[in-house]
């Protein structure tokens, strides 16, 4: 009798490989659907050769989860046979703690393949994405789906992607929409179509620009191969941009992107001083500026009062540009490409905004000194002054990201610079030109 139980066993085992072997696909369908700890036990009794032959048709999330439950003799085998862009692709996808776990287990040289597979650059879609994705297949009803979703880690999730039989990402299903669907219903007739998807190795600019583009609340993340690695949602996009305009809020004005509030006073001197020291050696350079005119000043007096008025408000112009044309090139709302347009519009913004202040301020000083040649300078240099800062503002980040560098790593110190020195040539110089109609003394 008990052999004869034995042989049913062994009859069973048999076939059950020969259908593992010979339909694959069917087989990866099955195991979609089956409890997870049930589907690696069923696995586990397979050769190596069997499971992986079937292994490509899981789908992530079922693979994932799968392969968490397999023992450790197994899972290392497994990968020792896998295709290693398949291997990285699945390994990629695990926890941390799960990457340390495999890797000590493997063998030096395939760890050093895995590893090299699964370096992504910084600033790279790779790098922003969720791993947890759950993918499954178009033809599946909602309540397995749901069933395989309790038995999965789906946290932060509200959308899923789904695939056809040749692996080819078909469309994503809102979990909300799943949970109110009939049990019955196939994911496919709840699908939305994928609106765009991401290379792994994609920049954290293009991936800015697309969900730009497309308002989307998660854009799925894809491997050379077009398997799906992962996804980025929205809020971690903005959560970056929003550090990134943080940390440029800092460099824009010599402070490293490594100082926090708390730091030490050692190390923000450290980090603070070198920028201060080359904004002391432009500083000199605006003062060579006023120097020059020094003889003109002596003789009119009102000249060096109104000398910080004609800087600061070329300053401030300055600034407003700066801060509009970074902001543009972090959002990747615009490229280097359209200088022309962003320096036209900078520059008629400077001669509207100095027409507006010239009046103003024209008007201030002829009361202030009864002088009509002062009122006269104070104005034209307004107006010049205004449209050589605004002009900066808009070509200094530029002109830094076009020649390679970080447009925000101390730009406020070089415009500070330029708008100085724009500001005391532009009154100082109209004054020298006009100074017959100015009061001496």
């Amino acid at each position: 009798m008990l052999s004869a139980q034995q042989s049913v066993k062994e009859t069973t085992q048999l076939l059950s490989q020969a259908f593992l072997l010979n339909y694959p696909l069917k087989s990866a369908r099955y195991l979609e659907t089956f409890a997870i700890e049930d589907a690696a036990e069923l696995l586990e009794q397979q050769t190596v050769i069997t499971t992986l032959g079937l292994w490509k048709y899981i789908p992530p999330g079922a693979a994932d989860s799968i392969f968490c439950q397999l023992s450790e003799q197994y899972s290392n085998n497994l990968l020792s046979h896998m295709d290693s862009h398949l291997a990285a692709a699945l390994i990629s996808r695990q926890s941390d703690e799960q990457q340390d776990r495999i890797f000590k287990q493997l063998s030096t040289a395939l760890v050093d393949d895995l590893k090299e597979l699964l370096i992504y650059p910084v600033n790279s879609a790779a790098r922003l994405m969720n791993r947890q994705v759950n993918v499954f297949y178009q033809d599946l009803k909602a309540s397995q789906a749901l069933n395989a979703l309790k038995q999965r880690a789906f946290s932060g999730q509200d959308v899923m992607y789904i695939q056809d039989n040749d692996q080819i990402l078909v469309g994503e299903v809102d979990i909300a929409d799943l949970l109110k669907a009939n049990a019955n219903t196939t994911l496919l007739s709840l699908a939305k179509p994928v609106k765009t998807t991401l290379n792994a190795l994609d920049s954290k600019e293009l991936v800015i620009e697309k969900f730009e583009g497309y308002r989307c609340r998660a854009i799925p993340v894809l491997d050379a191969h077009q398997q799906i690695l992962g996804f980025i949602r929205f809020f971690d996009v903005y959560q970056t941009t929003k550090e990134d305009l943080a940390s440029d809020m800092q460099t824009m004005v010599g402070v490293s992107k490594d100082e926090r509030a708390l730091s030490t006073s050692w190390f923000a001197v450290k980090k603070r001083m070198p920028w201060l020291q080359i904004n002391l050696l432009t500083a000199f350079a605006a003062a060579a500026v006023v120097g020059a005119f020094e003889g003109l000043i002596s003789e009119v007096t009102a000249l060096a009062i109104l000398l910080p008025v004609a800087a600061g408000q070329s300053g401030n112009a300055g600034a407003q540009a700066l801060a509009v044309t970074m902001r543009g090139l972090t959002l990747r709302e615009i490229t280097t490409k359209q200088w022309r347009q962003v320096l036209m519009k900078e520059m008629a913004t400077g001669l509207l905004n100095g027409l507006a202040t010239a009046v103003t301020c024209s008007i201030a000083v002829y009361l202030w000194s009864q002088s009509l040649g002062l009122a006269i300078v104070i104005a034209l240099a307004m107006v010049s002054s205004l449209v050589i800062a605004g002009s900066a503002g808009a070509v200094v980040p530029i002109l830094l990201k076009k020649l390679g560098m970080d447009p925000a790593q101390s730009s406020s110190i070089v415009l500070t610079t330029i708008t100085d020195i724009a500001g005391f040539m532009s009154f100082l110089g109209i004054a020298l030109l006009l100074s017959d109609m100015l009061p001496r003394g």
